[in-house]
């Protein structure tokens, strides 16, 4: 009897183990850029490779665009975007939105990085402004390249173990938020400096608003954290133009936790623990027009 109480238990914890499993759901898509710039799948796959040690976490990579699989999303507890954005973005074509409405309405996740937080204004902005928490938006947002200095973290599960750091990217900022920032928390702000604006106004190089923000020395919004009114969250990041960031630990451990944020799974004490070695960082780039 005592065995076979013992045998039902440890089912039942199994079950219930298995049950308490989150999963994240990545989606890299087709080449673009030089080789080392927009590395979708090679980003992907090594973020994957960094939570692999993450108890009770799974992850899958979709790699080349959207995935074709019906059941691409089921049971997916956050789903991770890193393509190119704007008029171009997979989430705007053949009905992917539609696609996304519903597993975001049950409190799935969403997480983009660099590109794939810019839709347009006219489709996928409203959306994402919902669901991310913020967005990109031509005319307003500008993406120069420049060193951001994140010397003030505030106190959120994604700063967990995260130092401050310097990093040069393509970091886009004066981004299209909520009214009143409802929900958004910043993760990652810095004073853009004013070379940051030194191109002709334009739809991505600058515009009056912008330049009168920069001037008055506000800090930048560049990564984001959002909690949606029903319960889903939204993670924001853009940087990672350049896939070599990815070897820096503070950059990368705030990418790992807000994943696991969105997710609704306990960021560690100390931010998600990795290591990442240039062969790694050299591991699956694009041919991007290089012979096998």
């Amino acid at each position: 009897m005592k065995t076979t109480v013992a045998i039902v238990f440890a089912v039942f914890c199994a079950s219930v183990a298995f049950c308490a499993d989150k999963k994240i759901v990545f989606i890299a898509g087709t080449p673009s850029h030089g080789r080392g710039e927009h590395e979708y799948r090679a980003g992907c796959l090594l973020l994957q490779k960094c939570l692999a040690g993450v108890p009770g976490l799974h992850t899958v990579v979709y790699s080349n665009g959207w995935p074709a699989e019906a059941g691409a999303f089921d049971g997916a507890d956050a789903i991770v975007l890193s393509m190119d954005g704007g008029g171009g973005h997979a989430a705007l074509k053949d009905g992917h939105l539609a696609q996304l409405a519903p597993l975001m309405s049950q409190g799935v996740g969403l997480a983009c990085i660099h590109w794939t937080v810019e839709v347009t204004k006219e489709k996928g902005e409203a959306e994402f402004l919902q669901w991310l928490g913020g967005a990109y938006e031509v005319d307003w947002s500008v993406n120069p390249t420049w060193e951001a200095n994140f010397d003030k973290l505030p106190e959120h599960p994604m700063t967990r173990g995260v130092k401050p750091f310097p990093m040069r990217d393509e970091w886009y900022f004066h981004l299209r938020f909520p009214p009143e920032m409802k929900g958004v928390t910043p993760i990652l702000s810095a004073v853009a400096p004013a070379d940051t604006l030194n191109r002709p106004d334009g739809p991505h190089s600058g515009n009056p608003a912008v330049r009168a923000a920069v001037a008055r020395g506000e800090p930048q919004i560049v990564a984001w954290a959002f909690e949606r009114p029903d319960g889903g969250r939204g993670f924001g990041f853009t940087g990672g133009h350049y896939h070599k960031n990815f070897g820096d630990g503070n950059f990368r451990k705030t990418v790992l936790n807000g994943l696991l944020w969105a997710a609704k799974m306990e960021v560690p004490a100390n931010g998600v623990e990795s290591a990442v070695s240039e062969d790694d960082l050299k591991a699956n780039l694009d041919l991007k027009g290089r012979k096998q």
